[in-house]
């Protein structure tokens, strides 16, 4: 009952050659399109199933992109996933997405299998752990082509995709410099990641730029920064003496999170402190007031890291990024109510 069936099942079962009905499957011209339909109706009817594992060994190509994400749980990693998506399948291309829920070993893990299972190319967005890089080192060797995105890799052998997270949180806060505020606090993730580590110097740059006094406790730094990092960080905040005028929080839903336990505990948003997120998530548009953003360009993002993994695909010879180890998108700052003290 559980037999597979085979193009000898087919041939057989409509009187014509297997040799027909494997032309007829693979759209070989000299097969008559009466005899195509013919075929095809009957391999839908009795359920054939082509063998790609086959066909792709012979190839020598999988038509399978590989790609690690650090979390699923993310609007930013699916705007990424979109974009990548859309190219991806315009060019014929599946994706294979894992997860390294910030997890070295999952990483390590995770490219092991992707390895293995032949993919013609890997993205990956690091994890949070990620110190070395050898695991990516049997791609290398093979000539397969790995290409980072948001969290990339210090390294000769691999190509990037990101903004420039430093420039991008000088601009976030100027801004609120530029509102009056004379005492920022910034909320980030770990600096091990590559993204928070840039911003940390945006941030210090900033400061000194405007004559200002950098000091460690005006740093917040959170495991995982998301809305549930939010109790911790304003419980930090209420404790300051003098209370903040300033918060930059290195994403949207934490930002989002923090503004709502503040005015709950009587904190008015922006007159007594102004704030500023990053990513410009839907959450930030969805609160009130609307929260000033940096707009991250995650679809983007996913396209150009794709299109251009596709681009070395296709035509090696041609790949743009041979001449560069990393691509820099563009980011701007989005003004709304949650930090304009001066309207």
């Amino acid at each position: 009952m559980n037999k597979e069936i085979t193009i000898y099942d087919i041939a057989k079962g409509i009187g014509v050659s297997p040799t027909t009905v494997s032309r007829a499957l693979n759209n070989h011209p000299a097969v008559k399109e009466k005899t195509k339909k013919k075929i095809f109706q009957a391999a839908s009817e009795m359920g054939y199933q082509s063998n790609v594992f086959a066909a792709n060994l012979r190839s020598k190509k999988t038509n399978n992109i590989g790609v690690i994400v650090p979390s699923l749980n993310s609007s930013f990693q699916a705007s990424v996933l979109a974009g990548m998506e859309k190219i991806a399948s315009e060019a014929g291309y599946n994706l294979v997405i894992t997860q390294s829920l910030e997890s070295s070993e999952k990483e390590i893990a995770n490219t092991l299998s992707m390895f293995k299972s032949r993919v013609d190319g890997l993205i990956v967005s690091l994890a949070s752990e990620a110190e070395k890089l050898e695991h990516f080192e049997p791609f290398h060797k093979k000539g397969i082509p790995v290409l980072f995105y948001d969290r990339v890799a210090n390294s000769r052998d691999s190509v990037g995709v990101t903004i420039d997270n430093i420039h991008a949180a000088q601009i976030a806060t100027n801004h609120l410099i530029e509102q009056g505020c004379k005492n920022i606090v910034h909320v980030l993730g770990s600096t091990k990641i590559s993204v928070y580590a840039e911003r940390l110097k945006g941030f210090k740059y900033a400061l000194i730029d405007n004559g200002m006094e950098f000091k460690e406790d005006q740093v917040i730094v959170l495991d995982k920064i998301d809305e549930n990092g939010a109790e911790y960080v304003v419980d930090k905040i209420l404790n300051m003496n003098p209370l903040p005028d300033g918060l930059f929080v290195s994403n949207d839903a934490c930002a989002a999170s923090c503004m709502n336990q503040l005015i709950q505990k009587g904190i008015k948003i922006p007159e007594n402190i102004a704030l500023v997120g990053f990513n410009n998530e839907v959450i930030s548009r969805l609160v009130h007031p609307k929260i000033t953003t940096i707009n991250y360009p995650g679809v983007e993002m996913g396209e150009v890291v794709m299109r251009n993994l596709i681009n070395h695909l296709d035509e090696p010879e041609t790949m743009l990024l041979q001449n560069t180890n990393k691509i820099t998108l563009r980011s701007d700052l989005i003004i709304r109510d949650s930090s304009l003290k001066k309207k």
